[in-house]
């Protein structure tokens, strides 16, 4: 069973369609939580990441970071973090098991 993906986001902000997109691409279910529409769903993020940009993607309690840190684990395949995210039909066979 895969970890559930948590995406920090807001309307405004390109990179955050980008990291749907991408999830969106994949076949990936994600929850979204807007922080421009609550003061206090900003502060969890900030305190979770340690970072005010958004977007902020989680796997399980895991950070990965921004769009760019996803991407990147999307283009290197790498197992662990994020790796069976992103796995496809054509995904490494390591990729598999990094979240079941």
């Amino acid at each position: 069973m895969n970890k559930e993906i948590t995406i920090y986001s807001t309307p405004t902000c390109p990179y955050c369609h980008a990291a749907k997109q991408l999830l969106n691409s994949k076949g990936q279910d994600y929850t979204e939580i807007r922080v421009d529409t609550d003061p206090q769903l900003r502060q969890e993020m900030m305190q979770k990441s340690r970072r005010t940009s958004v977007p902020q993607i989680f796997i399980g309690d895991q950070h990965i970071g921004g769009f760019d840190d996803l991407n990147a684990l999307n283009r290197a395949g790498k197992p662990g973090a994020g790796c069976s995210l992103l796995r496809t039909a054509r995904a490494p066979a390591h990729c598999h098991q990094a979240f079941e």
